[in-house]
Parts: structure tokens; sequence; C-alpha cells
């Protein structure tokens, strides 16, 4: 279906047109980085002007900026690297920072979706430093914007160090590492327009990191491995983007008109995490007592394209630990999908996915009749 609506954009986000002319012209280079002859000099330079780009979107040491193959394994590499002898994560994680470390402890959230900072405090106050606190900045499923400047002064007073994943919340929100006060944060190219296959893990001040894959001098020592010219490079020209892009409050716009027709169409419909501040993209949404795979296929099959929970399952559709942290009833959570947008949305895509969703809940309430 050429006219199709794509309403997965936390998932990834469509490269832009600019990021594709950049890589095309990279990937017709030859050369190593770490050779010193003209043609390696010339990849080394095209890479540290990408690095400076991605240090400017969160106002970060361009020498701070440690390129890695994509958000999973700046995670990791944080969190494992770190060598922190406890870490506590928040229960919304994302799966690449929840099974990073086996006896991770876990933060409880409020019901909003907002982590709760006292359960924060009372579990560093009883945890052997020194300790490592991972919380995103803004949650893949549900949009919730997470209070991680305050978190972060919670975790100064116990000699905590705090890392933040901010994959879903950069080039959507402005990403600051001064006003958040975190120590490392997560970034990932495709979630800004960028080639899938590139993150990177940024810096707050002087860490020593144990890299998580030796055998070369790559990246300050902190991550062996040439590097990734062309994506870096893509990398490095979405960011520049990101900087500029204010579509925000349109975004917004129609993701609240979205939300208000789908609920005049099922008034039972729960929207999850309306109440704490979100992304202005994200829109996670019940059908109440239709299965989230059963929305998914059938908003598919009439040219809709949307998520349930996160798509990093190998397209597995499994209950979401999100929502089940935030104390969602089961069967509830079961029938969440998540609708997400970006620059290209239009009314005409939020009126495609407003007719596709409604038919469906009509023949679903015809059927159980």
């Amino acid at each position: 279906m050429t006219n199709a609506v794509y309403l997965d954009w936390n998932a990834t986000a469509p490269m832009r047109p600019e990021v594709a002319s950049a890589m095309s012209v990279a990937l017709a280079r030859c050369g190593n980085p770490s050779s010193v002859h003209r043609w390696g000099r010339a990849q080394r330079h095209a890479t540290e002007h990408a690095r400076a780009a991605v240090a400017a979107l969160v106002g970060a040491r361009a020498e701070d900026v440690v390129f890695t193959s994509g958000g999973t394994e700046a995670n990791h590499l944080a969190l494992l690297g770190s060598s922190h002898r406890s870490v506590l994560v928040s229960a919304i994680e994302h799966d690449s920072v929840r099974e990073a470390v086996a006896d991770a402890i876990s933060i409880p959230v409020h019901s909003s979706g907002l982590v709760d900072l006292s359960a924060l405090e009372r579990l560093l106050a009883a945890t052997k430093p020194p300790a490592l606190v991972s919380l995103m900045l803004a949650n893949n499923e549900t949009g919730v914007i997470q209070p991680v400047a305050s978190a972060s002064a919670v975790a100064r007073r116990y000699g905590a160090l705090l890392h933040c994943d901010a994959v879903q919340a950069a080039g959507k929100i402005p990403v600051a590492l001064d006003v958040l006060g975190v120590d490392l944060l997560t970034l990932s190219a495709h979630k800004i327009g960028g080639p899938q296959g590139a993150g990177a893990l940024v810096l707050g001040r002087d860490l020593a990191l144990t890299p998580l894959l030796r055998g070369g001098g790559q990246e300050r020592g902190r991550r062996a491995g040439t590097e990734n010219v062309p994506g870096i490079i893509g990398f490095g020209a979405a960011a520049e983007l990101a900087r500029d892009d204010h579509d925000s409050e349109k975004i917004a716009r129609l993701r609240d008109r979205a939300a208000a027709q789908l609920i005049d169409i099922a008034p039972a419909a729960r929207v999850f995490g309306a109440e704490a501040p979100r992304l202005p993209n994200t829109l996670c949404i019940t059908m109440p007592g239709v299965a989230a795979a059963t929305q998914v296929v059938a908003l598919d099959l009439a040219g809709v394209m949307v998520s349930a929970g996160a798509a990093c399952s190998s397209g597995k559709v499994r209950p979401s630990h999100v929502l089940a942290a935030m104390g969602a009833d089961p069967e509830e959570a079961q029938s969440a999908i998540r609708i997400s947008l970006g620059w290209s949305t239009d009314v005409a895509a939020i009126e495609r996915l407003v007719d596709a969703w409604g038919a469906l809940y009509r023949r679903t309430r015809a059927e159980a009749a």
C-alpha cells in the first residue's frame, strides 16, 4: 500500500533525506580513521565533525562522546563499564538496561509512570556504595518524561552516579547534560532520523570506563573497533537537524487530536501517562476488550502502522513491563497500543488512524453483541 501511514516513530524514525545524502557521499570514500595518510585523515576529520555535532545536541564536549553500535551497546557500556558495586534501575527502563545487570535493584514508579523519588532515596540509603542509578529521560511506550534532574540530586547525596537513557527524548524535547546533572547519557541515531546501527554514550564528566570491546585504541580507548564512519556521519547530520527541529507543538496538537477522537469512539479507552509530562509525539491508549496484537494487525491491514509497546522483541507482542510497573490491570495493559508521531505526520494521517481504529472497535462490539 503506497499511501500507508507510519505512526511507529518511537521504534525508528524515517531517515532524513539530508542524512541519506551525507551517508551516500561517505560510502563513496575510502580510508580508515586510524590511518595517518590523507584518506585516513579525511575520514578522521569527518568523524570528529560528527562527534562535535552529536555533542552539541546535548551540550557536551566532543571528547566526551563515545560512538557505539547503538543505544543498547551504549547502555551496556554505561552499566557494565563503570564498575559499580550496586546498580539501581527504574522499573520502566528499556530492556537493554533492565537486562544488562542481572542483580540490578528495581526502583518502583507511581501509577502516573513517574519514578518514585522517595523509594529511590530509601534504596540508596540501604545500598552499598559505590552505586549507579539508571533512569531514562522519557519512556518509549508511554512518553512520560522523568524527573531526571531531581533523581540526580538524590543520587549526589549518596555519592552515586546517574546514567540516563535519552534515546527517546533526544530530538523531541531539549536535552542538556548540565540541566539534567547526569554522569552518563545514551543516544541513538535512528530515533532522530539517522541510520540504524549508530549510537553514543556521552560522559557528563571525566569518568574511567572499562571497555566492553577490547583490542584497539579507538574512541580514546573506551570502545575498540574500526569506526562505522558512514553511520557516524549520518548520526552527526541527524543531530544537526534535530537541534533545529521546532515541530513539537504541532506534533503535540496532532497527538492530542488523535487521543480526543479515539476516546470519543470508545469513552472507556485509557491513555497511560496522561496525568504526567509526556513527549509531544507519544500516545499509549487502550481499545477496551481488544488485544493489542489484534489492533496492530488490523490497523496494518488498513494501511496504518503502530506498535504494541516496545518494538525491540523480534516482532513479538508480549505483556508490557512498563504498564505492569504502573499498576495497570493485566487485561487492560494487553489492550494498549503505542501510537508515535513524527515530523511528517499530518492531519490526514490522524484521520486514517481514527477511521481504521474506529472501524475495528465497532466491528468487535458488533461481534460481541
